[in-house]
């Protein structure tokens, strides 16, 4: 098997050793199905030490499927979810949120997949209109699809005013890792601690096979949850091989070292070719991912040998993301070849 050499996506990466040999350690004899199992069990209490004893942890295998089916536990058909225009859910779900969980999705545009309370107060004009749906859950992405970073202040803001109107608040956390480790944190520091609602907790994106899970942080919330995981065929028998990656991803603060490891390599990557006469790195790097403009005779050159997105075709964005995978070794050879690219069509 040839090695790709991607620039594309943290999912291109493998899954770290220690991961691997959890999913491997797991697979000893017979243990009950469904999450009874004992490393289920004992992983929820890990989950617990980090997000608190309150928290309710449930193992699904998709960053979707912990999406769609955590904002579709908290709301009713007749509900809507604010989100930026660039969210995920918005963007990148193949229309999910609609199909599988009849959400209404009310997307605010945004210049970096923030939103604001002074963004979101006009879209909710029409709370008690019998004609309108009623929004109910307003949904952030830490990073952002962008690359950007909310700040703690700025959760907290945006949880003030959303509970102040009723409304839960949803965050969608596949790369909450990178997060924390860009903003020196912890998950209870930019969740529990603020009173946000609900987590999709993202594992998969910093080592994981195929760990996600739905956090409800809200005791008040979400009760009937393990039903509606099993209608939407979430509910994994073997739960054990789906537990015990997250297990091993929270211990010894794994998630941290690949989380600091990928955002580290991407502020590299901006900093050696953002020297080079012809590319301009766009913004600053907050985290793993880093948006660059390139003459797309170079993009074209380039694509022969990596893989990575062409973001916006109308001003030559691209768009390079580094993982826990990512080594200095393969960014120099990256940005030696983005060298060659440029001078080629300069």
């Amino acid at each position: 098997m040839s090695e790709l050499k991607s620039f594309a996506s943290d999912n291109n990466s493998g899954a770290h050793p220690a991961i691997m040999e959890a999913v491997v350690q797991s697979n000893q004899g017979h243990l009950k199905s469904y999450g009874d199992d004992e490393i289920s069990i004992h992983t929820d209490e890990v989950f617990k030490e980090f997000f608190g004893s309150r928290a309710r942890i449930h193992y699904v295998t998709t960053g979707t499927a912990a999406n769609v089916l955590g904002i579709r536990a908290v709301t009713r058909t007749y509900n809507s979810v604010i989100c930026a225009e660039q969210a995920h859910i918005n963007n990148d779900e193949c229309g999910a949120p609609e199909a599988f969980g009849g959400i209404k999705l009310v997307p605010i545009p945004s210049p970096d997949g923030k939103l604001t309370p002074g963004m979101i107060a006009p879209y909710l004009g029409h709370i008690g209109f019998v004609h309108a749906s009623q929004p109910k859950v307003v949904s952030i992405t830490q990073p952002t699809e962008l690359g950007k970073l909310y700040t703690l202040k700025e959760i907290e803001e945006i949880v003030e005013f959303a509970h102040d109107r009723d409304l839960l608040v949803h965050m969608d956390g596949a790369r909450l890792a990178n997060a924390c480790a860009a903003l020196d944190c912890s998950f209870f520091d930019m969740t529990t601690a603020l009173d946000v609602d609900l987590l999709s907790f993202g594992g998969t994106k910093n080592g994981c096979l195929m760990g996600e899970a739905v956090v409800f942080l809200n005791p008040d919330i979400g009760q009937g949850f393990p039903y509606l995981r099993k209608q939407a065929m979430q509910l994994v028998s073997k739960m054990r091989f789906v537990s015990a990656q997250l297990e091993a991803y929270l211990k010894d603060d794994l998630w941290l070292k690949n989380a600091g490891h990928a955002n580290a390599m991407a502020r590299l990557l901006a900093d050696r070719a953002g020297a080079i006469p012809g590319v301009t790195i766009k913004g600053t790097v907050d985290c793993n991912a880093l948006f660059a403009h390139i003459p797309p005779e170079a993009t074209e050159i380039l694509m022969k040998k990596y893989y990575f997105y062409v973001w916006d075709e109308h001003d030559q964005t691209v768009r390079w993301m580094t993982s826990w995978a990512t080594t200095e070794a393969m960014v120099d050879e990256f940005v030696a070849d983005i060298k060659k690219a440029v001078e080629a069509v300069s």
